[in-house]
């Protein structure tokens, strides 16, 4: 790792571990929580969880463990440029989704639902209870004992009422104060991932078409070079070029503005950052053109009918789920059962949260298909 900036966490001023633990050998502690965070189960089943399209649809499309491992690619490219804690960037980029449900947002909307009366559900703050709490691997500890600023990135947002609820890490979204620039790095390195490789997936499944995308301006003019440098290029390297290009020219962007803004606000240390304004992001120009591709997506891949009518079997299969639990606990697995008792119907949206996507799928035809194998 390159000698870290002033602003940069780094363990000396790390806040630490909830429960204290002697210190690793041959790694440091963020390389810890990486690793803890790979052993997990909760990682391992990111390989069968969804962006957009459920697992079945197809083996090349995007999966919540590819898309993690990516925003982990980029995070550690741009921070090594800004002299940022590289293993801190990537053990936030590799837990991020922990917490995702079965089926992409779909999935999500439909827990939410579900749990509107016993508070809701965001998979945000999941995937910081999975690590917390939900975890079971260690004889001294539930959950993975990650560091604080682990944990804060993690916790990309959260309302007052569950801010309130969440003691330290909390505290942040009570009192307007900013989380470390590791942090802010890990969330648009997940943005730069998931908007290009969510093009990448719409164009193999033909949901959009070059010709659409040809109407947005980062693509257009990303694709217009690659023409002109490959004039005889073959439409998938053509599409791999065009969006190998787009990431490189965002997160170029975004270490450029990073440094200006840096240069401008000086902060000392890490607690002068929490005070400070988001200094990690883009251009003026680039956020535009970022957010012209959002708004492109939503109208033109999410909004798919195809895509609708996936999430609406989706949002039927957890809605169905969570009534049969809810209806008789005794349907859930014993060991959920007894969380139960402690958890109330968390547990059963912890259980449902946990599921991947062929796991729900087999769990509602265990639970309503009558079939010799059910």
């Amino acid at each position: 790792m390159n000698s870290l900036a002033s602003y940069a966490v780094t363990v000396a001023n790390s806040r630490g571990r909830a429960i204290k633990e002697e210190p690793p050998a041959g790694r440091s502690e963020f390389q810890r929580d990486r690793d803890r965070i790979i052993h997990s189960t909760a990682f391992r089943r990111l390989e069968y969880k969804t962006q957009v399209f459920v697992n079945h649809e197809g083996d090349l499309f995007r999966t919540r463990l590819t898309h993690s491992l990516e925003v982990a690619q980029i995070g550690r490219s741009i921070a090594r440029n800004l002299q940022l804690n590289e293993d801190l960037v990537e053990a936030i980029a590799l837990a991020h989704d922990l917490g995702h449900t079965p089926f992409g947002h779909a999935g999500q909307d439909a827990l939410n639902n579900c749990m509107s009366a016993y508070g809701g559900f965001e998979h945000n703050l999941q995937s910081l209870r999975v690590v917390d709490v939900l975890e079971e691997r260690y004889g001294a500890f539930d959950g993975l004992n990650l560091c604080f600023e682990t944990r804060e990135g993690i916790l990309k947002h959260a309302s007052k009422k569950h801010a309130e609820k969440l003691g330290e890490v909390g505290k942040r979204f009570l009192v307007n104060q900013r989380p470390s620039l590791e942090a802010q790095l890990a969330n648009l390195a997940d943005e730069i991932a998931y908007n290009n490789h969510d093009v990448d997936d719409g164009l193999r499944s033909g949901l959009i078409t070059l010709k659409q995308l040809e109407e947005v301006v980062i693509f257009s003019r990303h694709l217009f070079q690659v023409k002109k440098a490959y004039p005889h290029l073959a439409n998938r390297r053509l599409i791999h070029e065009t969006i190998r290009g787009m990431i490189n020219s965002l997160a170029s962007d975004l270490t450029r503005q990073s440094k200006i803004n840096l240069d401008h606000t000086q902060p000392r240390d890490p607690d002068a950052v929490r005070l400070a304004p988001c200094l990690i992001g883009y251009s003026e120009q680039i956020k535009l053109e970022q957010q012209e591709l959002k708004r492109f997506l939503r109208q033109n891949l999410y909004r798919h009918f195809q895509v609708v009518r996936m999430s609406n079997k989706a949002r039927h299969t957890i809605q169905a789920l969570f009534n049969a639990f809810s209806s008789d606990i005794r349907m859930l697995p014993p060991a959920y059962q007894d969380k139960f008792s402690k958890y109330g119907h968390q547990a059963i949206a912890d259980y449902i949260a946990g599921m991947t996507d062929r796991f729900a799928i087999k769990e509602y035809q265990r639970l309503f298909a009558i079939s010799e194998d059910s």
